[in-house]
């Protein structure tokens, strides 16, 4: 049974007459009569009656016509629905998120992922960056953001601004450390971060610049937690400018002279999923979002 010739019974059964509903229905009258015909074949009954005048509904045809005109407008329903996804996206995300969403902008990111594209919903994970581009590489996230040099031909990244770090040093160590005496910051303990972080990685490579090498006394994956810890003096710790700087205004921490540095902050994703739909869609509001920060 075709949805056309449902609509044909319904528009002869209301206009009661062949050449009115063959003009109606942009048809001939042949082809709406072999349509009626077909349907009457199908369903087993007889629709119409032919009169001098036009055609009549059969008893059986009047008792079809509620539930054939039901059955036709759901399938336009469904059709239209149909066409509706063709063009609304759908699909999920497992997105990664690192450090705090202000500074990712998550919250508005979400809103207008929400606003424009209702129907892709995003899962998130936090972690830390490392752990965030192995569980893309592994396939267990779809995209996520990053912090630090990239180095992996099948990632791909969008750069959304870069960060500054900074030596966070707790106040009560002010007379231990001159400026520029990178031996001495050596020697002392330092609050450590997984080694799949970003700051554990621009430490390194800070010290590394100057032939030297340091130890961590604790480790903390939290910024919160590593202000807390420089401030009872349990350890020295690279921290972002804007976190260092609100803690130093506190009282809680002093800032070592000198040094800053940048650390890029991106939005990556593996590369065999630049052409889909779904991503596109989210990198396109992601470069909205940043691009005068760009």
């Amino acid at each position: 049974m075709e949805i056309y010739q449902l609509k044909t019974f319904v528009t002869v059964a209301k206009l009661a007459h062949l050449t009115r509903a063959a003009e109606r229905l942009h048809l001939t009258q042949p082809a709406v009569s072999k349509q009626i015909k077909a349907l009457e074949e199908e369903l087993g009954v007889t629709l119409f009656e032919r009169t001098p005048t036009g055609v009549v509904l059969t008893k059986s045809g009047r008792s079809l016509l509620q539930l054939a005109e039901q059955t036709m407008e759901s399938a336009f329903d469904l059709m239209r629905e149909a066409k509706r996804l063709r063009t609304d996206l759908v699909g999920t995300v497992r997105l990664g998120t690192i450090i705090d969403p202000e500074i990712l902008r998550l919250g508005e990111f979400l809103g207008l992922v929400l606003r424009y594209h209702p129907k892709i919903d995003i899962k998130l994970t936090h972690g830390v960056s490392g752990s965030i581009l192995e569980q893309i590489l592994s396939e267990n996230l779809d995209a996520g953001f990053y912090l630090g040099k990239l180095n992996q031909p099948q990632i791909r990244s969008i750069e959304l601004k870069t960060l500054n770090y900074v030596i966070a040093v707790p106040p009560q160590w002010h007379d231990k450390i001159e400026p520029h005496d990178w031996k001495a910051l050596a020697t002392l303990p330092w609050v450590g971060t997984p080694v799949q972080s970003s700051q554990h990685r621009l430490v390194k490579e800070m010290f590394a610049e100057h032939g030297l090498e340091v130890s961590s006394s604790i480790e903390a994956d939290q910024e919160a937690t590593m202000i807390e810890m420089v401030r009872q003096g349990v350890g020295l710790c690279m921290m972002r400018d804007n976190l260092a700087q609100a803690a130093a205004a506190r009282g809680e921490l002093l800032i070592w002279e000198g040094v800053q540095r940048p650390c890029l902050l991106s939005f990556i994703y593996p590369e065999r999923a630049a052409s889909d739909p779904v991503m596109e869609a989210l990198l396109a509001i992601l470069h909205d979002m940043w691009q005068p920060l760009m």
